[in-house]
């Protein structure tokens, strides 16, 4: 491999240097078992963030009118608070937070079904946390459906 190849594998990113080695990545969710597009395929990371902020701004907005009267730190801190438990009695319930319903999307477990309230209350409190899920896996879940053996899927 000549000086230019190895500057051009570099720039294209590690994807592009296994794909032209013949590595097939598959589409999203495929090793999982769900489809590709539709019905039980893998949601985008647009509708995702559309559903959380939905989801933020109803807590925040609670918040606000029930408990702070004011937008403060005090205010983002019940709104967290009031995430988390929005999260576990919906998602925990029904499958799905307000704003995942109105984006079309459902939590369910990896295996099939709903998830167990242990592994709801980890995502949960996972997502409140932020960090693990801003990491993706190739199939765009993130670390936090991923330690709770969940999946974010269109309904």
């Amino acid at each position: 491999m000549d000086n230019r190849q190895a500057l051009g594998s570099w720039l294209s990113g590690p994807r592009a240097a296994a794909e032209e080695a013949g590595v097939d990545f598959g589409y999203r969710g495929q090793q999982l078992g769900l489809p590709e597009e539709g019905p039980g395929s893998i949601a985008r990371p647009g509708r995702r963030l559309g559903a959380l902020v939905v989801d933020w701004a109803l807590c925040a907005l609670i918040a606000y009118g029930l408990i702070t009267h004011r937008y403060d730190q005090a205010n983002a801190n019940w709104t967290v608070l009031l995430l988390f438990v929005l999260s576990v009695l919906t998602v925990g319930s029904i499958g799905f937070t307000p704003g995942k319903r109105l984006f079309g999307l459902r939590v369910v477990s990896v295996r099939g079904g709903r998830l167990g309230i242990l592994r709801v209350v980890l995502r949960s409190l996972l997502v409140c946390l932020a960090i693990p899920a801003l990491i993706w896996d190739r199939d765009g879940r993130g670390l936090h459906d991923r330690f709770s053996g969940a999946v974010q899927v269109r309904v």
